[in-house]
């Protein structure tokens, strides 16, 4: 089965690829149902090219999933030239307007079929199948046992299924809401997660008695947080605080299923997620296909595995794949996570980068020594006691440390002294990290840091096993297991 990954940027796809995935798809700025993700645009398909050249035989899904309006038809014809640029292996629609121009203008590319066209059924899939769709994405109110008879209904027809990340309680992902009130249509890729807000449910206090007559009286109404002067009738449910927030789907555990009902390529939600989440939850499936498909032992995935659970997450569910009904459970708010990325970690600089580094270390080391030693003892006292006022200002410099080598940091959070660090990579499951095996280096003067944060140029200097890719993650010190602080819609 293939491991389908989202890519909302091209650091991202790095990580999808870098990480496990088969394959990964991006969307285009403008015609992707995630226009708030970074997407791709200008020239950035040079950089594409070049992932792929790295990792060849993986492929590469683009998302033109809106519904058009003719304006948008318009203009995706006249980027068309641009979008060739790409190496794009499938794309991903749900508008049957656009299919004749893709099959014109790119004879090569299979066309997929979005969650969004709800398709769930074995005469829709034919159907499709005869406009020329090499695959189905499967409208998420299909259980595993309707895919199965699909499958062998149109057993030439790839099945694609979502099997992790948020879900929509609104139809295969089709929803007005966001539309209606504040006037961002999701169909066009301006979703503002209206599900996600904080409602209090009302209702007049003497209907209240007679459940009975609740679900139909029309008594009841959303009033939501930032909207107090705003109701919304609600006709039927429970007295839930988020009722319309849906669980996270998580198949980790049922990929045997997926295989026996002839699905063919598992697919992680999470465009606009974070570089941690895509590729710690890639990797965690990538580890449970592998023990599927006995390249690896289930005793040897099991630590990736049990590492999803500590990715932000709201709690999980199993969808429509059983049980419909476990797909009518709401959530509220998100989980939160002991863990926070600290920073990326690029490829081992060349000798020649690493000595330059040192020399400008050394050569800014001897001239402030030479300064130091020229000042009256009276003057280098005075000095002492700037330097441990203000150790940030006078920062020590670098000096070769034999067996270690150095990678580009890009920090995403706050790194210093009492941070607790742990390296991950696509094989390492968490190896921490002291200070003794590290240096942050200014590559810029060859000082070395106390800290550093984003937007700081920094390498760090270690004898730690770093491979293009890997990440560094920091332990929360707010964190409090079993209790979860309040992070936001």
């Amino acid at each position: 089965m293939e491991l389908l990954a989202p890519a909302g940027n091209v650091d991202k796809l790095r990580y999808c690829y870098t990480y496990g995935a088969d394959a990964a798809y991006i969307g285009l700025k403008n015609f992707s149902l995630r226009i708030k993700a970074d997407n791709f645009y200008e020239d950035e398909y040079k950089k594409v090219l070049e992932l792929k050249k790295n990792f060849p035989g993986r492929r590469l899904h683009c998302a033109l999933n809106i519904s058009f309006h003719n304006e948008e038809i318009d203009r995706l014809l006249s980027e068309i030239d641009y979008f060739k640029q790409y190496p794009i292996d499938a794309f991903i629609v749900q508008d049957l307007g656009i299919v004749p121009i893709l099959q014109k203008h790119f004879p090569d590319a299979e066309l997929h079929l979005s969650t969004q066209a709800s398709c769930i059924n074995r005469e829709a899939v034919k159907m499709y199948k005869s406009l020329g769709f090499k695959r189905v994405v499967m409208g998420r109110e299909a259980s595993l046992a309707e895919i199965s008879e699909i499958k062998q209904a149109v057993p030439d027809m790839e099945i694609e299924c979502f099997v992790h990340g948020a879900m929509c309680i609104a139809y295969s992902g089709r929803c007005l809401m966001s539309a209606y009130l504040n006037g961002r249509s999701a169909q066009s890729g301006f979703c503002s997660h209206t599900c996600r807000w904080d409602y209090d449910l009302l209702a007049d206090p003497d209907i209240l008695k007679d459940p009975k007559k609740l679900a139909q009286s029309g008594a009841l109404s959303l009033k939501e947080y930032k909207r107090p002067d705003e109701l919304f009738p609600v006709y039927e449910g429970d007295n839930f605080t988020a009722i319309l927030s849906s669980k996270d789907l998580c198949m980790i555990d049922y990929l045997a299923e997926f295989k026996k009902a002839g699905v063919d390529s598992l697919k992680i939600e999470g465009r606009m997620k974070s570089i941690y989440y895509v590729a710690m939850i890639t990797r965690a499936y990538r580890k449970a296909i592998d023990s599927l498909e006995e390249k690896i032992s289930a005793e040897e995935a099991k630590p990736f595995i049990d590492e999803l659970y500590k990715v932000s997450h709201r709690p999980f569910t199993t969808a429509f794949y059983f049980d419909k009904a476990k797909a009518d459970e709401t959530a509220s708010g998100a989980s939160d996570s002991p863990y926070e990325l600290s920073a990326e970690l690029g490829k081992q600089l060349s000798a020649q980068e690493e000595e330059s580094i040192l020399a400008k270390a050394s050569e800014s080391a001897a001239k402030r020594k030479a300064e130091y030693d020229a000042l009256v003892p009276q003057a280098q006292a005075a000095y002492d006691l700037r330097v441990k006022n203000m150790p940030d200002k006078y920062l020590p410099y670098a000096e070769k440390i034999p067996g270690f080598k150095m990678y580009p940091l890009k920090a995403m959070n706050m790194i210093n002294k009492e941070s607790e660090l742990e390296l991950v990579t696509p094989d390492t499951v968490a190896q921490k990290v002291t200070r003794e095996h590290f240096v942050l280096i200014n590559p810029e003067s060859g000082e070395v840091y106390n800290w550093v944060c984003d937007g700081h140029p920094c390498v760090i200097y270690t004898d730690l096993p770093v491979i293009d890719g890997a990440l560094l993650r920091c332990r929360d010190p707010e964190y409090v297991e079993g209790q979860f602080r309040d992070t936001g819609r």
